[in-house]
């Protein structure tokens, strides 16, 4: 028989009320390492290092730690995973808090890869040393997401101080490459982390995130043929010079109105996301100030709603629409007719969507309210890591977390208020979903 009382609840949720230093001190502890996102060419950063403070720490707790660096091969064949893609020097963590049996696993999971702080001139405070400034946590990663992590690793070490009997396993995930391309979250799937149901506490600002779009991303070359622009010049079909970045024009013009057609077409509606999107993020072109460019490179972010991925759960029916856009226009120019421009496609992030029925909706609904928290369905248009357990079936994770404050931007902040009621629900959530043992 699994029977929780209100009186373990609440000296749970006292305990959590009165680490309210502790938790700020884990987070500014996680802000100060620098675990800046990367390109697939850069070096390793603090990622070893901040994956083994948070080892040791749970060890400590009583969790048995596995911490590996991915075979990037394992994963190769995935769309989301950029080319060349090496985990050296970046471990992914999994702390596995066993249950005596009988109740369902929950996974905390979350990423430790944060975005550049530039321009760190325009911060009111060090983004790598944490700063609380009226009832706020300053710093990069503090509520995108290292105040999420605080959260998550303090929840489950209050339980096990406190002996609470979990039935089910809870595991403490956490992974790298969320800012990036996603293989962090991915790598951990094909490992073989996996549970009944799984947390993961982005800033949400008390929401339940149930889905997200799908982003993929192109560079679209446009050529064009260089030559002096002081010089006068015979026409191009005589062998005189194409300026790229006017011939880019046209297919900038068949973005926007992509984006125009998404945003009123049925099949791009959804009761909560936005539309599917495309938008042109980058624009690159040309060598010299006095010569004509020789090539235009534009990148463009697509986003697309889960009900627009192929049966893989990506967007190749999206990417192949944008193509086949680009170059029925280009097609009636006759320079470009012959230099078409070409396309290479990054990572493509696929999409997610859990059914509102689910129980681990409902039991972090409740978990929310008795935490004094306000909690409301949500989604996110932007692409989060439960995407990855879900697609591939490891776990039906949901977002939950704090408010985001100024995500990716200047003097981004958590309110310490919410990391601590964060860290109350999700405690409340893994008693109430693992189930506990009645003594």
């Amino acid at each position: 028989m699994l029977h929780i009382t209100h009186s373990l609840e609440r000296d749970v949720l006292g305990a959590i009320a009165g680490r309210r230093p502790e938790i700020v001190e884990l987070a500014a502890s996680l802000i100060a390492f620098d675990t800046t996102a990367r390109g697939p060419q850069d070096p390793p950063r603090d990622e070893r290092a901040l994956q083994e403070f948070l080892a040791e720490r749970l060890a400590r707790a009583g969790a048995e730690v596995e911490m590996w660096e991915p075979d990037a091969a394992a994963i190769g064949g995935e769309r989301q995973v950029p080319p060349g893609l090496s985990f050296d020097g970046r471990p992914q963590l999994a702390a596995s808090f066993r249950g005596a049996g009988g109740g369902r696993s929950l996974l905390f999971n979350g990423h430790i890869d944060v975005v550049s702080p530039e321009p760190v001139e325009r911060w009111t405070s060090d983004p790598w040393r944490a700063e609380v400034r009226d009832g706020k946590l300053y710093g990069r990663g503090s509520c995108d997401m290292k105040g999420g992590l605080a959260a998550m690793v303090t929840a489950a070490e209050i339980l096990a101080e406190l002996g609470v009997p979990l039935a089910g396993d809870l595991i403490v995930n956490t992974n790298t490459d969320e800012e990036s391309s996603g293989a962090g979250s991915l790598a951990c799937a094909a490992h073989g982390i996996a549970a009944d149901a799984g947390i993961c506490p982005e800033g949400t600002g008390g929401a339940l995130w149930l889905a997200c779009r799908g982003t993929a991303s192109v560079t679209i070359t446009v050529p064009g043929r260089s030559g002096h622009v002081e010089v006068r010049q015979p026409d191009w079909r005589d062998g005189g010079p194409v300026n790229a970045i006017d011939k880019a024009e046209l297919v900038l013009s068949v973005i926007r109105e992509l984006r125009r057609r998404w945003s009123q077409r049925a099949d791009q509606q959804h009761s909560f996301l936005a539309p599917g999107s495309a938008t042109t993020t980058v624009i690159d072109g040309g060598e010299w100030f006095v010569s004509y460019p020789a090539a235009c490179r534009l990148i463009v972010n697509i986003s697309y709603l889960p009900t627009s991925a192929d049966h893989d759960g990506y967007g190749a029916a999206v990417a192949a629409e944008l193509e086949r856009a680009v170059l029925e226009v280009t097609d009636a120019d006759e320079w470009l007719r012959g230099h078409p421009p070409t396309f290479e496609w990054g990572p493509d992030l696929p999409p997610f969507e859990v059914d509102a029925s689910h129980p681990i909706v409902g039991t972090l609904t409740d978990a929310a309210a008795a935490a004094g928290g306000n909690p409301r369905l949500g989604f996110t248009d932007s692409w989060f890591d439960a995407a990855s357990f879900v697609r591939a079936g490891a776990a039906t994770v949901i977002g939950y977390g704090p408010r985001a404050n100024n995500t990716h931007g200047v003097d981004e902040h958590v309110a310490v208020d919410e990391l601590v009621s964060c860290t109350q629900t999700l405690a409340l959530s893994a008693m109430r979903w693992c189930g506990v043992e009645q003594s």
